[in-house]
């Protein structure tokens, strides 16, 4: 009896260890014009993904006034509260688990990174609106019983500068929203700031320069990950919280290490071979490690049968070699 009371104990615990330790296998879902159903969640099933990061995205137009427009009946319906939940229910359906990620997007373009107020008073017009902005999507993602929100992506300069803002907007996100939080950080920003005590995960935007070669070879990429993993970890336990990729992937096309941020040159130099070798690297850094949760591939499209291809030099992994190595890789 005493034995079969340890094996049952045994097995629970090893039970509990294993869901404790199961990483996210993200996609970062792209809003869309329209609705989604089955057909569109499918390939996404296929590659072995538990999770999609969901991204409703508010606008500033012009930074000398800096209010943020969301919820419009201009904006595509993926990008909007009523499509955010629609998304998420049929996800949901499917037992695949939700991070809300609300976006900004500059007129133009321009970095957001970069968002810095040239007056205490545009300041605090840029404080209220992403107060309405990100609350509003924090109650959405509470109403769809998100598992993880992330409260802001890559927002350097707003967030450096304004420190208590941010921490009383924690604050007022935990009274609505329940679940695990994170922040979006870039690559360059995540060593630099506070507030990750108050959060669950430490969000990295995983775009770090790992290789100058034109196709790196696996080994490649791991060299050139060395030096960045061991700032991770130095953060990571500092903060004592898990590292969470909030973004990460490749190019396919030449010299894709290089500088992975960047989105010009839309065609030519296509170069499958380097994509797949990179998060075939990512993983074998990563997913191994304890302190890692996981993370959210950039990026993936509703309709799948017509993005990427042989010919696409885009980050997204589908139809090409890389997506059948991130099913390999999620089934592990």
């Amino acid at each position: 009896m005493r034995k079969i009371l340890c094996l049952g104990i045994f097995l629970c615990v090893h039970f509990f260890t294993s869901c404790q330790h199961k990483k996210i296998n993200g996609v970062s879902f792209v809003a869309s014009r329209d609705a989604i159903n089955q057909r569109h969640i499918q390939p996404v099933i296929e590659v072995n993904s538990n999770y999609v990061a969901l991204m409703p995205f508010g606008f500033i137009r012009d930074l000398a006034s800096p209010t943020i427009t969301f919820n419009s009946q201009r904006q595509w319906f993926g990008e909007t509260e009523k499509g955010l939940i629609q998304y998420a229910v049929e996800f949901k359906n499917n037992n695949i688990k939700i991070m809300v990620k609300p976006q900004i997007w500059v007129w133009r373009g321009e970095f957001t990174g970069l968002i810095e107020m040239n007056s205490e008073e545009n300041w605090k017009t840029l404080e209220n609106s992403y107060q309405d902005f990100i609350l509003t999507f924090a109650k959405s993602a509470a109403k769809i019983n998100a598992d993880i929100l992330c409260i802001g992506t890559e927002l350097e300069k707003f967030v450096l500068n304004r420190p208590e803002f941010w921490q009383q907007l924690i604050q007022k996100i935990k009274m609505i929203f329940k679940g695990k939080l994170t922040y979006a950080a870039n690559w360059d920003e995540y060593k630099k700031l506070t507030f990750w005590h108050q959060l669950d995960f430490i969000g990295v935007d995983a775009y770090f320069p790992v290789s100058e070669k034109q196709t790196p070879t696996v080994a490649d990429f791991e060299n050139g990950w060395k030096p960045h993993k061991i700032e991770i970890i130095a953060v990571q336990k500092k903060f004592q919280k898990p590292i969470l990729f909030t973004e990460y992937g490749y190019r396919s096309v030449h010299f894709n290490g290089k500088q992975p941020w960047k989105v010009d040159e839309i065609h030519g130099n296509v170069n499958l071979k380097a994509q797949a070798n990179g998060l075939q690297a990512i993983h074998n850094q990563f997913w191994k490690e304890e302190w890692f949760a996981g993370g959210f591939l950039w990026k993936w499209y509703y309709n799948h049968e017509n993005e990427g291809g042989k010919n696409n030099n885009r980050f997204t992994p589908q139809n090409k070699p890389a997506q059948k190595l991130l099913k390999n890789l999620q089934e592990k």
